[in-house]
């Protein structure tokens, strides 16, 4: 049974966020620090993926589908990504990296005190891209748990990169936002679990951050990239329409 558990989702290669993090006492002092993927597609991916895999056995590791998809770009399985970065993102791993990467699993399920067994994943148990939100119907909840060990009483996820805990079923669901690309609010985002969950916020030097991505990575618009999803430019109803569709809701009517 493990006391205490770091959860860091969505970095998204954003290295300054990463070590804002990783330099909390409560991140340094916990047994495990789960990663709920989409580790690497952004503008520092190397160093990121160096940097987690130099604390050892302390990090767990689960995939998302920003990783799959920079494992199946390089391969030549996938011939576009429609987000910008992730074709210059993959063409900087190594062949180390994405052996990393493509054998990282999609779910699993670690004891954690106060809280039982808790089943980690990147969107939801069954999918690496599905979605679902703070404010998704029941049924849409029970949709995505079926086939679930009744015994997994909480669920932890990223993929929205926006903080959340809430009931459904009976079911604790967590979401600790992102650390790399937060939606709504600048910081970067992560969870404390065990005994109970706490959302966490680590707030450090946009500023300093945005010049240090545009001057160490090679992306041609890295500080560009950085100045929007650092200071968290799309906000939460932004990122809320987007998501809505497929979280099978109507689209907001257009006045």
């Amino acid at each position: 049974m493990l006391n205490r558990i770091a959860v860091l989702s969505d970095i998204h290669g954003v290295l300054p966020a990463l070590e804002a993090v990783l330099a909390e006492p409560d991140v340094q002092a916990a047994d495990r620090l789960v990663l709920t993927g989409d580790i690497a597609a952004g503008p520092q991916p190397a160093e990121v993926i160096d940097l987690l895999r130099g604390l050892g056995e302390r990090v767990v590791w689960i995939g998302g589908n920003a990783d799959r998809e920079l494992v199946e770009y390089r391969a030549g399985r996938l011939g576009e990504i429609p987000d910008p970065i992730a074709p210059w993102a993959a063409e900087q791993l190594r062949p180390d990296h994405l052996e990393l990467l493509g054998g990282l699993p999609r779910w699993l399920s670690l004891p954690v005190r106060g809280l039982g067994e808790v089943l980690f994943c990147h969107a939801t148990p069954r999918d690496d891209e599905e979605v679902v939100l703070v404010d998704s119907r029941l049924d849409r909840w029970e949709e995505v748990f079926e086939g679930l060990d009744p015994a997994l009483r909480t669920v932890v996820c990223g993929h929205t990169h926006m903080p959340f805990v809430r009931l459904a079923h009976g079911r604790l669901v967590v979401n600790p936002g992102s650390v790399g690309m937060p939606y709504g609010r600048s910081g970067a985002h992560w969870a404390l679990l065990g005994p109970g969950v706490e959302l966490r916020t680590t707030d450090f030097g946009i500023a300093e951050a945005v010049a240090r991505v545009g001057r160490e990575s090679g992306y041609p618009e890295a500080a560009e990239w950085a100045d929007y999803f650092l200071y968290a430019r799309a906000t939460d109803a932004d990122a809320l329409e987007v998501f809505g569709p497929r979280d099978g809701r109507a689209p907001t009517p257009t006045p």
